[in-house]
């Protein structure tokens, strides 16, 4: 079954069509129309849209009065189960006349839903096993409800009976009403059966689907909604860029929402240079994009987040990676919209590289690896004042810190293998610069490769970088140090200038950025990262 609607733009009608089995997907910030276009099309499709607010209460009443199925589904779909109720009373009576602002309250009838489905699905296994039929019994949507529920929270368990839900941990056995249950766990028992009750053949409109659940099981949890209605096409309509990029199906970015001209929509296109899900990223942000190293752990995406809040991160691995996302992005027709700009760690960098980054609009750390940041003198004495110090014994906590980096540093077996990446990475960069177009035979192929790998003086690179390193020990200069000393040890001397472990320090930096718990730390931080500009 195809479902198909037309929604306003500036520029016209804007046609969309969905499958059974299928998802289409909106992503859009704070006043793009979110709610309003979830509620159009509902009105363009009737009947067969099932709308699932981002206004709903989560009120679990496990024992509330139990009502004949079709009027408890009519309740659901209609807000109204009298004599002659039909789909126009779905406006006044399930929305009062406030479809995009209502809280909507329509937990009770999910819950008679089920109990009234079960109980007709009990009493015709129950007359077929009177009967002698040998009827296999039918599954009853609770017990859809529970394998879903069994694979997304394994530790929690629901026990369902004729007229109550309680639930409890896994292997305590001790009960206790649903109804206690946590925000998020009530909010996925609410996915779930607004799911399975609604009608067959629905477009299914989930409206902030993100609310109250955990990212660690947003995916599973929709993996398994989707697929417990291939019958159904659902539409998804999100703030959240990374839940919507991580989703498969149409993608559309809503820029903005006129009541007069309607939605600008913007389609997420597929020749962009990039994947889907980055591309997602990029064209539903309406910060510029700001493209960085490494794969995104959560210490590097809160020093990025917190330090340039009006960017959006992305992280690309390599330095390489880098280069390529900011020349690709600004290359691009699809893409022209959205300002980027680069961050890459330090390389010792010749002046002819640094002018290059900075003509493409990529800067450089001040440090190797982002987490050497914070083994640079100002921002471990911020971290010794979160923890009391001052004056005197300041100075001397951050004195000690940096003496057992020296002291670290120092040992050859520590420096022999950043030497020894460093002059792989400078071998690696030439050989990428290499171009044989011009050969014409295998001899010319040869000469010229000869030719070019010629001024590859490996020795010379390595007595470079290891003097380097010395002379910054020999100097007692940090921050010259740290440019090159890329040891992953660094996180176990800088957790010394809070008096912690690495793994508690690298927790409270994370939470100190996030929620700015220690200013100094992360004014410290800013002052030693490189400005950006959008271009």
């Amino acid at each position: 079954m195809t479902f198909k609607f037309s929604i306003p733009t500036p520029t016209g009608p804007l046609n969309f069509e969905v499958e059974t089995g299928t998802s289409l997907l909106f992503v859009g910030a704070n006043g793009g129309g979110k709610t309003r276009l979830a509620t159009k099309i509902e009105e363009l499709l009737g009947e067969t849209a099932h709308r699932i607010s981002a206004h709903r209460a989560l009120v679990l009443n496990p024992t509330i009065p139990k009502i004949a199925e079709q009027d408890a589904l009519l309740g659901l779909r209609l807000g109204y189960h009298g004599e002659g109720a039909s789909i126009i009373h779905r406006l006044g009576q399930r929305w009062k006349g406030k479809a995009a602002t209502l809280i909507l309250n329509d937990y009770d009838y999910i819950l008679q839903s089920l109990f009234a489905e079960q109980a007709n699905t009990a009493l015709d296994t129950h007359r077929n096993a009177r009967a002698g039929a040998g009827k296999t019994a039918t599954a009853t949507k609770f017990e859809k409800l529970i394998e879903i529920w069994d694979r997304i929270l394994p530790h929690r368990k629901l026990d369902i009976t004729g007229d109550d839900i309680q639930t409890f941990v896994a292997d305590s056995g001790v009960k206790y009403s649903a109804a206690e249950m946590s925000d998020g766990e009530r909010a996925i028992f609410y996915l779930i059966g607004q799911t399975l009750v609604a009608a067959r053949d629905s477009l299914i409109i989930f409206d902030e689907p993100e609310l109250h659940i955990h990212r660690s099981i947003m995916s599973r949890l929709w993996d398994e909604l989707e697929a417990a209605r291939p019958d159904c096409a659902m539409v998804f309509i999100s703030h959240d860029l990374e839940f919507v990029a991580s989703r498969e199906g149409q993608k559309y970015v809503l820029r903005d929402y006129d009541p007069v001209n309607g939605w600008t929509i913007e389609a997420v296109p597929d020749d962009t240079g990039f994947s889907e899900e980055i591309t997602t990223l990029i064209l539903g942000s309406r910060k510029p994009v700001l493209f960085v190293e490494g794969r995104g752990d959560s210490l590097d995406q809160a020093i990025y987040r917190a330090c340039y809040p009006n960017w959006t991160i992305i992280p690309r691995g390599a330095c390489e990676e880098v280069i390529h996302a900011v020349i690709t992005m600004r290359a691009n027709s699809n893409l022209t919209r959205a300002a980027c700009a680069g961050i890459v760690d330090a390389d010792a960098y010749d002046a002819t590289e640094i002018e290059f980054f900075r003509k493409k609009g990529i800067a450089i750390l001040p440090v190797s690896e982002i987490e050497n940041l914070f083994l640079l003198p100002s921002v471990v004495e911020a971290i010794a004042k979160s923890e009391g110090y001052l004056l005197e014994a300041l100075q001397a906590k951050v004195s000690s810190v940096l003496e057992e980096l020296f002291v670290q540093a120092a040992i050859p077996e520590n420096q022999t293998p950043i030497v020894m990446r460093y002059c792989r990475r400078r071998i690696d960069r030439t050989l990428k610069k290499i171009d044989f177009g011009d050969a014409e035979d295998v001899a010319m192929l040869a000469a010229d490769y000869v030719a070019q790998t010629s001024g590859i003086d490996i020795s010379a690179l390595a007595k470079m970088a290891s003097e380097s390193i010395q002379e910054s020990i020999a100097e007692k200069n940090a921050p010259e140090l740290l440019k090159w000393y890329d040891n992953k040890g660094v996180l176990g001397i800088a957790c010394k200038a809070k008096g912690t472990t690495k793994n508690l320090f690298e927790q409270w930096v994370v939470r100190a950025l996030r929620n700015n718990i220690a200013p100094e730390l992360s004014d410290a931080i800013r002052r030693v990262l490189p400005t950006v500009a959008p271009s």
